[in-house]
């Protein structure tokens, strides 16, 4: 079974669940920009509830570009701040340490293309969960995709719906800020990683 779904910034525990299930994972480039989804944000947990992090975009976000085509605006120093609100966050994890450096030089590099900052943060995320997972992009635009063969989650992990009245969290481990707010399901990977570390792929594994 193949899944084609739309590229995301280190996108929701809820995708990584669902990995094994598939032989084939395709994100879909061909498809035009949508506001309001996770391929410019990813959530994380802060003592305070759910932080958004939101990459900004040369045009903003109403604009009507292929995916392939959205340039990420530099005008502000979003990755210093992105990266300042991670380290507020997770400091206190157990492994943030251990992955400090490594995510830390991700955040260093420029990617004009949100695509390809999207692919480096996915490829970087199976790196260290150590997930044998074969990626690719699409070649043209498909509305339909055949069933039996494909599983079409394009524009199905959304914001709206990551928390308790969306998908149940199979995935139940120990937060950061959890006894003060409580357990938030289906937040960005970064946060599974940063608390379970190396336990992050078993845990993932039905």
């Amino acid at each position: 079974m193949n899944l084609i779904v739309d590229l995301q910034y280190f996108p929701s525990i809820i995708l990584y669940e669902s990995l094994s299930k598939f032989s084939n994972i395709v994100f879909e480039q061909y498809e035009y920009y949508q506001k309001m989804s996770f391929r410019n944000r990813c959530q994380v947990a802060g003592a305070e509830g759910t932080i958004n992090l939101s990459i900004p975009l040369e045009k903003g976000r109403d604009q009507r570009n292929l995916l392939k085509d959205v340039k990420i605006s530099d005008r502000d120093d979003w990755r210093g701040q992105h990266w300042k609100t991670i380290v507020s966050c997770y400091s206190r994890s157990p492994w943030f340490e251990f992955y400090r450096d490594e995510l830390e030089g991700l955040y260093r590099k420029r990617f004009p293309f949100l695509l390809d900052w999207n692919l480096a943060c996915f490829e970087r995320s199976l790196k260290i969960l150590k997930m044998p997972v074969s990626v690719s992009l699409t070649k043209e635009y498909h509305k339909n995709y055949e069933e039996g063969n494909w599983a079409d989650w394009r524009g199905k992990i959304l914001p709206k719906n990551r928390g308790p009245e969306g998908p149940p969290a199979r995935v139940k481990y120990r937060q950061v800020f959890e006894e003060r707010i409580g357990f938030l399901p289906n937040l960005s990977i970064l946060d599974l990683l940063f608390c379970e570390g190396k336990n992050a792929g078993v845990l993932l594994t039905p």
